[in-house]
């Protein structure tokens, strides 16, 4: 098949390229930095010419409520209008576990007003709701870190390697539509806390780490909000063994 993915220069959209082209497709890689920019639409309708099916695997950094919901509702609907031009057969869409549980947090309203568009849109659809990653411990710390101190909530996640990841999006991309698809996760459990603390020692690296609610993540996102559901799609690796391949 002929598959897009936007967002195909970062963490999860790399990945699904390599899964796709591993099992064949021909892949067309959506992103600002290859000349298609999603916020203007350029370069969109000339990028999915033939294009059979999509993977948005974009994501944003916006703190704020306001610039993250303009930002996923925006280049959604730039994306689904050049698809319907297009012809494309299947929009799937990666999302987060637990997003319609949260209220206060800001890329979820965005990711939320994403999953409303992509819903109500005119292409045949997938949502895929996934766990944090593997490596989201790493990244709040580089987010807090200060001085050689940083905070973290203690989260309570069950999250997945995002090759993992990458592997489930292919294969949906490459299926029919399903809709709603059940959540996503990894096998175990974690402590958001725990698994900042390891994945820093396996770096080598010395950080004083404040649990506390008192930043991103506030209280709503505590207890098991952001774990998997009844009926999930359970991903073959556990933390520790990808905490081993980073050593």
């Amino acid at each position: 098949m002929r598959i897009a993915v936007a967002g195909a220069t970062g963490n999860i959209g790399s990945l699904t390229v390599a899964a796709l082209e591993r099992d064949g497709h021909d892949v067309v890689r959506v992103s600002r930095s290859l000349g298609v920019d999603l916020m203007t639409g350029e370069g969109l309708d000339k990028a999915l010419d033939g294009v059979e099916a999509v993977v948005d695997a974009i994501s944003s950094e916006a703190t704020d409520r306001d610039e993250a919901v303009a930002y996923f509702g925006t280049t959604t609907r730039n994306l689904l209008a050049a698809e319907e031009r297009a012809g494309v057969r299947h929009h799937v869409l990666l999302s987060i576990i637990g997003i319609h549980r949260v209220e206060g947090n800001a890329h979820y309203a965005g990711k939320r007003e994403q999953e409303r568009l992509v819903s109500a849109g005119p292409v045949p659809w997938t949502i895929v709701p996934v766990a944090q990653f593997h490596d989201f411990a790493e990244t709040v710390v580089s987010w807090t870190e200060q001085d050689g101190v940083a905070t973290i909530a203690p989260l309570l996640v069950q999250p997945i390697a995002p090759a993992d990841v990458a592997d489930v999006l292919a294969e949906i991309a490459a299926g029919e539509p399903r809709g709603r698809h059940a959540d996503v996760a990894g096998p175990e459990p974690q402590d958001l806390v725990d698994m900042a603390r390891r994945t820093l020692a396996a770096r080598g690296r010395t950080v004083r780490l404040v649990p506390t609610w008192s930043g991103l993540f506030g209280t709503s996102m505590a207890g098991d909000v952001l774990l998997p559901g009844e009926g999930a799609r359970i991903a073959p690796t556990t933390f520790d063994e990808w905490l081993a391949a980073q050593r």
